[in-house]
């Protein structure tokens, strides 16, 4: 039975592709490249019709949960306002990864240099596990 860290039902409701977009751009910077990078990645894996409806569902839920500013560590919090988020994200990002493929990696890699320029590549290597990177 796979334990959950966070009821994904309960935040899936939140999901909306234009607030998550609105949120990335507004906190890239402060949440970081990495938590952007996984955000980015989930997106994109949503997007693709190979992914089955149950793994969707746990990303909807992770994402919503990304753009829901009232979470278990408000968003302002200097330090750590993200660091619930990016739990989540990582989480879900872990239980999805086989199903990461080389073009969702390029678009969202593609989407970062759009954001945040030129990057170090190394800011993000060992998010995803082996059998991905």
């Amino acid at each position: 039975m796979e334990k959950r860290i966070v009821d994904f039902d309960a935040y899936r409701r939140f999901f909306d592709e234009s607030e998550l977009w609105n949120k990335i751009k507004k906190v890239s910077r402060k949440a970081g490249i990495k938590a952007v990078y996984v955000a980015l990645l989930l997106y994109y894996m949503a997007r693709d019709p190979s992914i089955s409806r149950k793994e969707k569902m746990k990303i909807y839920g992770a994402l919503g949960y990304f753009i829901l500013p009232t979470d278990m560590l408000p968003d302002a919090i200097l330090g750590l306002g993200f660091s619930d988020d990016f739990a989540v994200l990582a989480w879900v990002i872990y239980s999805v990864s086989t199903h990461i493929t080389p073009d969702i990696e390029r678009q969202a890699e593609e989407k970062l240099r759009e954001w945040f320029g030129d990057y170090d590549r190394a800011e993000i290597a060992g998010l995803l596990p082996a059998h991905t990177d």
